[in-house]
C-alpha cells in the first residue's frame, strides 16, 4: 500500500470581516489554537460606510489544512467572507520594505546599482548608510534583500502582503 503526502502550498487568503475591537484577536487565535502558522498578516479599513475591515493571510499547509483554515474563519461570527486568492483565480500581490544597508566607499555605488535594478528608492541617505524602500512581491524583496547582506544589511522592515483578485468583480 503506497500512502500519497500531499504537497504544503503557499495560499493568500482575504478576509473581510466587521471593523470592530477583538476581531484580529480571534482570526488570530483561531491559527495559534490549531497551530496553522501566518507567514504574513496585513490588515486595515476598507469601506468606512459599511466599517468592513480586510485581513490579508498568506499561510502554507496541505490541501486539507488550507480548506479547514477556510471553513473555521468563515465560522467566526465577525467574518463577512473568506477568499482563496490563489485558489480562485489570477490576483495581485504586493509588499513594501524599507531596508536600512550600510553605505560607505564602493559598497555605497554597488548598493545604488543594484537598488536602481530593483527600482528601489532611496528615501533616506546619510554618509553612512541608505534606507530603501522596495515595492513588489515576496519573491523580490527577497531578492533584494539577499544582494544587500554582503553588503552590510544592518534593518529590515516589511508591511506583509496585500492582495486583491483581478478583474471587475469584486471580494
Amino acid at each position: 500500500m503506497t500512502t500519497t503526502l500531499r504537497q504544503e502550498t503557499r495560499h493568500t487568503i482575504s478576509v473581510l470581516v466587521d471593523n470592530e475591537a477583538g476581531v484580529l484577536a480571534r482570526v488570530i487565535g483561531l491559527f495559534s489554537g490549531r497551530g496553522y502558522n501566518i507567514e504574513s498578516l496585513t490588515v486595515a479599513e476598507v469601506d468606512l460606510r459599511e466599517k468592513l475591515s480586510r485581513i490579508t493571510i498568506v499561510t502554507i499547509g496541505t490541501p486539507m489544512i488550507i480548506e479547514q483554515i477556510k471553513a473555521q474563519l468563515g465560522r467566526l461570527v465577525p467574518v463577512q467572507k473568506v477568499s482563496d486568492l490563489t485558489a480562485e483565480g489570477p490576483h495581485v500581490e504586493r509588499e513594501l520594505a524599507l531596508i536600512k544597508v550600510k553605505g560607505v566607499g564602493e559598497t555605497r555605488r554597488e548598493a545604488l546599482q543594484i537598488a536602481d535594478i530593483f527600482r528601489a528608492r532611496v528615501v533616506d541617505s546619510t554618509h553612512e548608510s541608505f534606507v530603501f524602500e522596495i515595492v513588489g512581491n515576496t519573491g523580490k524583496l527577497d531578492a533584494f534583500i539577499t544582494l544587500m547582506e554582503p553588503l552590510g544589511l544592518i534593518e529590515i522592515s516589511r508591511t506583509g502582503v496585500v492582495a486583491i483578485a483581478r478583474g471587475s468583480q469584486p471580494l
